[in-house]
């Protein structure tokens, strides 16, 4: 496959997405699509998507969110996946229905030379915090905009708004050393926490009548199987498991009996609800 174009400053994000983290996703997608599928439900409302658009789906990992978006614009639309992981993207290929209104893209979305004004729709469920200069990138992909185009995307909040990805970190951390703190603004998944930023951001790349909605959920990181399934996602994505990589045996296992109690705490039968708490972008291309 030809290696796409790339934005240097974006290198350090595109090697980690082709290396254990995206296969990790890849290996988990079914799981984790049931995990996010409250955000996609809610996302997906917003958007406002309608039969016969054209959308760009950034940042669309293994295809969950495009395969939404299929079934919403219909056999007269069009979706394009677009992303830099190329096991997330094989995992889309092979999951596509036949005959789909659906293509995937591998791309550095910051320098893709996208078709000008050509899409309706600029959608993302959370691929989009992770560009070295976000302002650039939506600059980039505004272009793909039709004038009367829109965007609309999934962020994190703050991590002490988001308990589902942060209370095994903090129980990895009763164990195994920090990871090294990252700033406000690094590429990350909190990196667009906050809403003077993405509107900076988003104002600076020409978009106008941002807007922004504070979400909050229950994601059930047990997806339905109980406690060891919480545990199991728990250790497998994320920051847990980030913190916990090359940590011997004896210190992953005091972390999982931590975890275990823990979770415990917040385990309603099958399921173990934890919060989440997102934001929901939408704008206008200012053009």
């Amino acid at each position: 496959m030809t290696q796409p174009a790339i934005d240097d400053r974006n290198a350090d994000q595109i090697a980690y997405w082709n290396g254990p983290a995206g296969r990790h996703w890849t290996d988990r997608q079914q799981l984790q699509d049931v995990v996010l599928g409250p955000v996609s439900e809610v996302l997906i409302d917003r958007a406002t998507v309608k039969t016969g658009e054209t959308i760009i789906d950034v940042g669309c990992g293994c295809g969950a969110t495009s395969f939404d978006l299929v079934k919403e614009v219909g056999r007269t639309g069009r979706v394009i996946g677009v992303d830099i992981s190329e096991p997330m993207l094989g995992r889309a290929r092979e999951l596509a229905p036949a005959g789909a209104p659906v293509e995937f893209v591998l791309a550095d979305a910051t320098v893709h030379p996208f078709a000008p004004a050509n899409a309706d729709l600029l959608f993302s469920r959370f691929g989009v915090m992770f560009f070295a200069q976000p302002s650039d990138s939506f600059a980039n992909m505004r272009k793909a905009l039709r004038p009367n185009g829109r965007l609309a995307f999934a962020c994190w909040r703050t991590p002490r708004d988001n308990p589902w990805m942060m209370l095994g970190l903090q129980e990895a951390y009763k164990h195994v050393p920090k990871l090294p703190e990252m700033k406000p603004e690094d590429p990350g998944p909190f990196s667009f926490a906050s809403e003077d930023r993405v509107r900076r951001i988003l104002g600076e790349a020409g978009f106008t009548a941002i807007g922004m909605e504070r979400i909050d959920l229950l994601l059930d990181i047990a997806t339905g199987r109980g406690l060891e399934a919480a545990i199991e996602t728990t250790l497998a994505i994320g920051p847990t498991s980030r913190a916990l990589e090359n940590q011997p045996p004896d210190k992953i296992e005091a972390t999982t009996q931590s975890l275990r109690a823990a979770l415990a705490a917040h385990q309603k039968g099958d399921t173990v609800p934890l919060g989440g708490s997102i934001w929901i972008v939408t704008a206008a291309n200012g053009r």
